[in-house]
């Protein structure tokens, strides 16, 4: 008996990802356009889209705001820092936000879907998983970059 499997890399979900996230990504990493950009599965189109973008401007703080409180996300943050040497540096923190509280079917969407993303975006350096805002505090950056 032989078994047949439609679908690409990521057959388990079916998650495809949009186009204008691996750019938004790209304007991010290479042109500082933003500091950040937070990412939500579109249930109609079934894939991942960029949901907000964060000026340069802003902090880890406006950041940390503009995710939900009830639901996953995905986010890139680029966090800049001062070495030891005093040399500024900037590292992309790839970020998978998975409240306790959001419902079961969105964690395991997200669970699944997140590979093929984080395969578009070549250049992060730190991934961090959060399901409590307490696992993604700034300090927590602070530490993987130092």
């Amino acid at each position: 008996m032989s078994f047949r499997f439609r679908g690409g890399a990521n057959a388990s979900s079916g998650m495809g990802v949009a186009d204008h996230c691996k750019g938004t990504f790209l304007e991010l990493q290479r042109k500082k356009a933003h500091r950040y950009v937070i990412f939500k599965i579109d249930d109609k189109k079934n894939e991942v889209v960029v949901e907000k973008t964060g000026s340069p401007a802003e902090s880890y703080d406006d950041f940390t705001l503009a995710l939900p409180e009830n639901d996953c996300r995905y986010a890139i943050y680029d966090y800049d820092f001062v070495t030891s040497e005093n040399c500024q540096k900037s590292k992309i923190f790839f970020i998978a936000w998975s409240p306790a509280s959001s419902r079961i079917r969105a964690k395991m969407l997200y669970a699944t879907s997140k590979d093929r993303l984080r395969h578009e975006l070549d250049g992060v350096h730190y991934e961090i998983q959060a399901t409590d805002p307490t696992e993604m505090e700034l300090d927590v950056l602070k530490e993987r970059v130092y």
